[in-house]
């Protein structure tokens, strides 16, 4: 019953409550992992489309910067074509003049002849530099462009790197090249506006020329990449303009889009920060991926505290209950369990019907034992006392009988019969009947057996020297036979006519033990070694898979040795006292 109540307690232990917490937990986070994956999915789109309207963003940006900026150039072309016509004459200086103080994006005028010499300039407002009415042209590779046939061509200003030069061709009327009519701009005036609402933050502009070089720009640091500028300028003249991503100066990734301004000579471009982690085009994905999983989490842990209240601590409770079984208390029962599921409340009377029906059982049990054990006491007790009156009788008939081998037959057989009794006493007077104390019993059958033949002749002195050992009736007999045949034949060969001092020494060496007889008498010759005695003595070692001899003792006498397997040796070693 002890054993079974520990199997249930082990069945009801922590460690299969532990399983049930993991094993519920596992499968509510498995249960519950669509939702996270399903806002993992739509946040990655979201992204990928907030990422895509900011690249597009960005280019219709650079495609209105780029259309501002045309305007401004249209007009002045249009300014161009309007007084290209017209000759140099006195008065070219001032109107030229005159006109550059009424725009604002024009900080000059000129005219140049069909042989590339100037013609006419507007004076610099305010000491500014321009391109000196004087200079020859006629190297330059904007004016070679006009004079083989373009109509409208724009270069930076050599005089002024901050400028434009814009040139219109100037015609006959037949046709032949007449000369230029050229403006200068600012190219700040150009420079697409950073603060339109719809750019990026941390946006910047800049314009560049068709070999991808920089004119002008807000922050330079963010168009330091002159490889992949370059490279985008080259696609730009042939019609394709696409978004690309490089990195700064500071090595951060930004992305472009550009625009052309007025054919294949000028580009705005336009840069913004790439998408990182914490960028403006991640925290709207953040938000949505944060309330699923915020959802995800408390229904996890709603679901595991419900458990946890519901389930698992009525299974801790049941596995107090079940670990006080294992330790064979059957009286408790798991009464707070009424307050539970039914379903916890029928295991937990389950578990204290089990309780009861152990405690029944154990009681039936243990009164059954007891009426075993008092049964075999009387028992023990009837078979000592019937041991006793054969023995008595023995000893009458002894008395009666004149001849002396008669006499010692008889008292031998009474001696093996007093030893078969003291068997019997010994056991139903122990604590259990089952096993009997080696050294009591051995200490009182020597004592008996001295005692019995002490008013028959002269003075036998005994002494018991043994170590504890529990030994069961089927060993005990064979040894007390033997003892009693070799305490007889000391009586009869050592102390006959003169006494002396008898020892019994029982040592337990592991798992072998020894039991000795000494006596102080003639010594091992005189020994009877084929008497009845002897053979008995062989008989019994025999019995108990040992060795019987005789020895001669140090300092006169003989030894009779017994020497076989330690029975019950841990049993005995557990039991030893210290």
């Amino acid at each position: 019953m002890m054993r079974f109540g520990r199997a249930w307690g082990r069945k009801l232990g922590r460690p299969s409550v532990q399983g049930i917490r993991f094993r519920m937990g596992l499968a509510m986070a498995v249960a519950l992992l669509p939702i996270l994956l399903l806002s993992a999915a739509q946040t990655q789109a979201e992204f990928r489309r907030q990422a895509e309207d900011r690249r597009i963003d960005l280019q219709l940006a650079a495609e209105r910067s780029a259309a501002d900026a045309k305007a401004r150039i249209d007009s002045t072309v249009v300014l161009l074509q309007a007084l290209a016509p017209e000759g140099g004459g006195f008065y070219c200086e001032p109107r030229l003049t005159a006109l550059v103080s009424r725009l604002d994006a024009l900080s000059a005028l000129q005219r140049y002849s069909a042989t590339g010499e100037p013609v006419c300039a507007s004076r610099p407002a305010g000491g500014a530099a321009a391109v000196a009415p004087t200079a020859d042209v006629r190297g330059q590779e904007w004016y070679q462009r006009l004079r083989q046939g373009e109509d409208v061509v724009m270069a930076r200003a050599p005089g002024a790197s901050g400028s434009l030069i814009v040139a219109v061709r100037s015609e006959r009327p037949l046709g032949a090249f007449q000369g230029v009519m050229a403006a200068v701009i600012p190219l700040t005036a150009l420079q697409p506006d950073i603060r339109d609402p719809a750019l990026p933050s941390g946006a910047q502009s800049a314009l560049i020329d068709a070999q991808g070089r920089l004119l002008v720009s807000t922050d330079p640091s963010s168009f330091a990449n002159e490889g992949a500028i370059a490279r985008w300028a080259e696609r730009a003249q042939k019609g394709e303009a696409p978004l690309f991503e490089a990195r700064d100066a500071r090595d951060r990734k930004h992305v472009y889009a550009g625009a052309p301004l007025a054919g294949r000579d000028l580009f705005v471009l336009l840069s913004a920060p790439a998408s990182g982690l914490l960028s403006w085009a991640r925290l709207n994905p953040i938000g949505s991926f944060m309330l699923p999983l915020a959802a995800w989490l408390v229904a996890f842990l709603a679901v595991m505290l419900l458990s946890e209240r519901i389930v698992i601590r009525w299974l801790v409770y049941l596995e107090r209950v079940a670990a006080i079984y294992a330790r064979g208390r059957f009286s408790v029962r798991p009464v707070q369990a009424e307050h539970a599921p039914a379903e916890i409340r029928t295991l937990a009377r389950t578990l204290g019907s089990l309780g009861d029906s152990i405690t029944t059982r154990d009681k039936a049990l243990l009164d059954s034992l007891d009426e075993k054990d008092a049964l075999m006491r009387e028992i023990h007790h009837r078979v000592k006392n019937n041991l006793q009156i054969i023995s008595s009788l023995l000893s009458m008939q002894q008395r009666a009988v004149t001849d002396p081998a008669a006499r010692s037959a008889l008292g031998d057989t009474r001696q093996r019969i007093t030893a078969l009794a003291l068997i019997y006493r010994t056991l139903y007077q122990s604590e259990d009947i089952r096993e009997a104390d080696s050294r009591t019993f051995l200490t009182e059958l020597v004592g008996q057996l001295i005692a019995g033949e002490a008013m028959r002749g002269p003075l036998v002195t005994s002494s018991v020297d043994a170590d504890y050992l529990i030994i069961d009736p089927d060993r005990l007999a064979p040894v007390a036979l033997w003892l009693v045949e070799a305490v007889s034949n000391a009586q009869k060969h050592a102390f006959a006519g003169r006494g002396g001092d008898l020892k019994v020494r029982f040592r337990v060496l592991g798992d072998t033990s020894v039991l000795e007889v000494q006596d102080d008498g003639p010594g091992a010759p005189d020994i009877d070694t084929a008497g009845v005695g002897r053979t008995l003595m062989n008989a019994f070692a025999k019995q108990l898979r040992g060795q019987a001899e005789m020895v001669e003792a140090p300092g006169g006498g003989s030894i009779a040795r017994l020497t076989f397997a330690t029975p019950e040796a841990p049993q005995a070693a557990a039991h030893r006292p210290a």
